[in-house]
């Protein structure tokens, strides 16, 4: 793919900053690579955008790995409005000096950008932080290491666990993300260390030609800083597939209890991040007791994310109300406020959702809806639930004696990603909601359908699976994906999961299957908010791939990460009186 094309598509959410300006530039004051020092000496440069007017102000902050010029449209914005804004380039990002490396100095680089912005003379000591995707990292590794100063935070789609709703999911590898990510990150990487190398040889390229840059590997790379491959992370990635050490320091769920400021969680429905998202709002919430620092925590659930903006999105018109949506104004009602006592729609309570299907947006008092009740759906089939052509139903009745439905999984022809929560290349594998109708057509996908309902069903909050199975492979995934089947026949995705059996009792201790036996296992779907209307119908499609989204399993216990050998498996999802696979349902009354 381009590089311009790629960082086009990669930057398209993570820098979300408006260019309409609120105020004249010339009512603005804007400093360019202002250098912060961090405690280890690395000096890492920020813009700062602020009002002409004198004066002390509050501080919003942003520290981003996309490149701080792209902050300006907000920076100028937030200053019209009487803020102080810091865009920053984290460590080893651009303008700022050091090693870049996921997720490992934002803890304290957060700090000491947090405690430096608060001291500055136009200052009032009050800082907040703003952004989404890994600026949403950021907040949250700089809230858990307690700035005094910090006063707010802001993360928008962004995830709880390093591990299992960024890097992995139910033990699969988000392949697609992981790969498209690190690649548009690399460019700048790449930059630095063609640049590092030209200058510690003098100006002189080195010989052999072998040794340039883009072709380094962890052996036989110059090694300048600890730059020894353009992403060192990604191979530590699939080093740790299990829930370990190198994940569990990091894992902001591990944490909640250290974030004792309020948060403006923004979640959205069809973002690769949304089952974090959710995650933090649930946990900064549960942790908050009496204490008065911790409360305030809201939550905003938009459509698509990293999905996609505006009234459509991918296949899906979402009217009017969905355009509604707009993160710079979004973040500015917060900090209005949170730091100036505005009147605005954080004034009410704490939980605003889209609902779709409806499209229209809600206020609630709690997430998960209270109200809500959870309801099953079990799997039946007559003569095979193998593709749309099937039998395959779903209905509140309890199963009785029925055949188990089989499939062959062949690696090697995996069921394909059709949209989704995806990111970071929309070019060649188009994201959000999609028409699923291409894969239902496919003998390896079970599907399982109501009849069209007769009236109005609401279903909002997490979407779980429990589903017998067993395997003629030692270690296989199974995939669920809950659909929307319009009259017209259109098959809207709503919300997706995928587990990895060896998974199926921990993320930390891995099991293989004996295979021929059967197992329980429990599939998270994350959660939704649609209504079926009347006449639509709810669907399950259940698989064993989702490719390239996840990396596909090669049945034989072996990780992709070292291995190409594949074998195809049988795999079996039972659904009679012994085993009652079935869908669990937030139904909201």
């Amino acid at each position: 793919m381009p590089r311009k094309t790629l960082l086009a598509a990669l930057l398209v959410f993570v820098l979300p900053c408006s260019l309409v300006w609120a105020a004249s530039p010339d009512s603005v004051v804007v400093e360019r690579g202002v250098k912060i020092p961090m405690r280890d000496g690395t000096v890492l440069q920020a813009d700062i955008y602020r009002p002409k007017e004198g004066g002390r102000f509050p501080v919003l902050l942003q520290r981003t790995p996309y490149n701080k010029a792209g902050g300006s449209g907000f920076g100028y914005r937030g200053a019209g409005e009487g803020y102080v804004v810091i865009i920053q380039d984290v460590r080893g990002r651009y303008t700022s000096e050091g090693e870049w490396y996921t997720f490992k100095y934002e803890s304290e680089d957060g700090f000491d950008t947090v405690e430096w912005a608060a001291a500055l003379p136009y200052s009032n000591g009050k800082v907040g932080m703003f952004g989404g995707s890994y600026v949403g990292v950021t907040q949250m590794l700089a809230a858990i290491a307690h700035p005094p100063h910090l006063a707010g935070i802001c993360p928008v789609v962004t995830a709880s666990n390093y591990h299992s709703n960024w890097t992995y999911q139910g033990g699969a590898f988000e392949q697609w993300f992981n790969e498209s990510w690190t690649s548009g990150l690399a460019q700048d990487t790449l930059n630095r260390v063609v640049t590092a190398n030209t200058n510690a040889l003098g100006g002189a390229w080195k010989l052999p030609l072998t040794s340039y840059p883009l072709f380094n590997t962890q052996e036989n790379a110059l090694k300048l800083d600890s730059a020894s491959v353009l992403a060192p992370y990604f191979l530590d990635w699939l080093a740790h597939p299990d829930y370990d050490e190198y994940w569990k320091k990091l894992a902001i769920e591990e944490h909640y209890a250290d974030i004792t400021v309020p948060s403006l969680s923004v979640a959205a429905w069809y973002d690769i991040f949304q089952g974090g998202s959710l995650l933090n709002y649930q946990g900064l919430t549960a942790h908050a007791g009496t204490d008065a620092a911790r409360k305030g925590q809201h939550l905003l659930v938009a459509i698509g994310g990293h999905s996609g903006s505006g009234q459509k999105i991918g296949d899906v018109d979402f009217g009017p109300e969905a355009a509604k949506f707009l993160e710079d104004d979004v973040t500015l009602d917060w900090y209005n406020f949170l730091f100036k006592g505005a009147a605005n729609r954080f004034s009410g309570k704490p939980v605003t959702l889209f609902v779709m299907g409806e499209n229209k947006w809600r206020d609630e008092d709690s997430w998960p809806l209270a109200r809500a009740r959870t309801t099953k759906y079990f799997l039946h089939s007559g003569k095979g639930a193998n593709s749309a052509r099937g039998d395959g139903s779903l209905s509140t009745e309890m199963p009785h004696s029925e055949t188990a439905d089989h499939y062959v999984y062949d690696p090697s022809n995996p069921t394909p990603t059709v949209g989704g929560p995806l990111c970071c290349d929309a070019v060649h594998l188009p994201a959000g909601p999609r028409d699923q109708r291409p894969v239902e057509a496919r003998n390896d996908v079970l599907v399982y359908s109501t009849a069209p309902f007769g009236k109005d069903v609401e279903v909002t909050g997490p979407v779980s699976l429990d589903l017998y199975v067993k395997s003629s492979a030692v270690d296989t995934d199974f995939t669920a994906k809950l659909v929307d089947v319009w009259p017209n026949g259109f098959a809207q995705n709503l919300t997706e999961g995928i587990l990895r059996a060896r998974y199926r009792d921990s993320q930390e201790k891995p099991e293989l299957m004996t295979p021929g036996q059967d197992y329980k296992l429990t599939v998270d779907l994350w959660s939704t908010s649609n209504v079926f209307k009347q006449g639509h119908s709810l669907r399950l499609e259940v698989s064993s791939s989702n490719f390239p989204r996840f990396d596909r399993n090669l049945n034989t216990g072996s990780s992709a990460t070292s291995s190409s050998r594949s074998i195809p498996a049988t795999n079996t999802v039972l659904h009679d009186a012994e085993h009652p696979s079935a869908l669990l349902l937030p139904v909201v009354p």
